[in-house]
């Protein structure tokens, strides 16, 4: 069966070897005890793509995309809901009857992050990871619980006690390997025209808050690009700035992507200074944008210039 999914997965994403990416999904799970009871957030991601989430009430997915059930039928999906349900339940028994006196506080947020990666032709990775209070506390390989070594005496306890349950440990490797690799390659082959989709950068600079006197914040905003790479820096002529700081790429509403990238420059040496952006949506052209063009001051929204 893995056999011939990697075939398919070959298949599916053009290019060698060396240019594949891999297709990954996985499964983000916060649950938090407050007040003698649990709140349960989770949401399921292909790659860096939000596409799923949980409705806590019904316990039900909600399909974020037309094609985000994959190629799973109605009996599949609900058999996948109905796992899920009781791997919630079963976490908060196990947590009572196992953890609940090592955490005396008010809260307490176990973070969960479960899902597989496949590469064509190198098999699949599985990556199922535990933490509590935000620090890392065990995982899951070849069908046993193992503790984290930030996760002490408490983590050992646990993953005793999980690794006697063999019927569920049997369960959660069939479903990292077996499950989980079918599932993603059939949503990136339904979803596979969104995900392929290029959206062009819109780009425009702006001063920030003064870093000291006599001096200028110097800010290239690029916003509403997909896919999520990309490059940005402040240059003089070919130059590249190194004092450029570049912010985390953040997801907009849309599905495409945002980020900030300043350089602190004395006020007298802004002129001439330039943003250039690299994107694969540009088709190899960069969009440059010049501080000051055409005597225009800060806080001016640019349009596209293509060196």
């Amino acid at each position: 069966m893995l056999f011939l999914l990697l075939l398919l997965l070959a298949a599916l994403i053009p290019g060698s070897d060396s240019e594949i990416e891999p297709v990954s999904y996985h499964v983000i799970r916060i649950s938090t005890f407050h007040n003698h009871s649990w709140v349960h957030l989770a949401s399921g991601w292909l790659g860096e793509l939000q596409i799923h989430s949980w409705n806590i009430s019904s316990g039900t997915f909600i399909f974020l995309y037309p094609w985000s059930r994959g190629n799973f039928s109605n009996r599949e999906l609900m058999d996948l809901e109905r796992f899920f349900r009781v791997h919630i339940i079963g976490v908060q028994e196990f947590f009572m009857d196992h953890l609940m006196s090592e955490y005396p506080g008010d809260q307490v947020d176990l973070q969960m992050a479960t899902g597989c990666e496949l590469h064509s032709g190198k098999g699949f990775i599985s990556f199922p990871h535990v933490a509590i209070q935000g620090s890392d506390f065990m995982s899951f390989q070849n069908k046993t619980w193992s503790p984290s070594p930030k996760g002490g005496r408490k983590a050992r306890k646990a993953c005793k006690a999980l690794n006697l349950r063999q019927g569920s440990t049997e369960r959660e490797h069939r479903l990292l390997s077996v499950t989980c690799p079918r599932f993603a390659l059939g949503l990136f082959d339904a979803g596979k025209a969104h995900l392929q989709q290029q959206v062009k950068p819109e780009a425009w600079l702006s001063s920030g808050p003064s870093p000291g006197p006599g001096h200028l914040l110097l800010v290239c905003h690029v916003s509403g690009f997909y896919p999520k790479p990309v490059w940005v820096m402040w240059i003089r002529g070919e130059k590249e700035q190194q004092g450029t700081q570049r912010g985390d790429i953040l997801p907009n509403g849309d599905g495409t992507w945002h980020l900030q990238a300043t350089l602190d420059v004395a006020a007298g040496e802004a002129a001439g200074l330039a943003c250039r952006v690299k994107h694969s949506s540009l088709g190899g052209q960069d969009l440059v944008l010049y501080w000051g063009e055409k005597g225009l001051g800060p806080n001016w929204r640019w349009g596209v210039v293509v060196r």
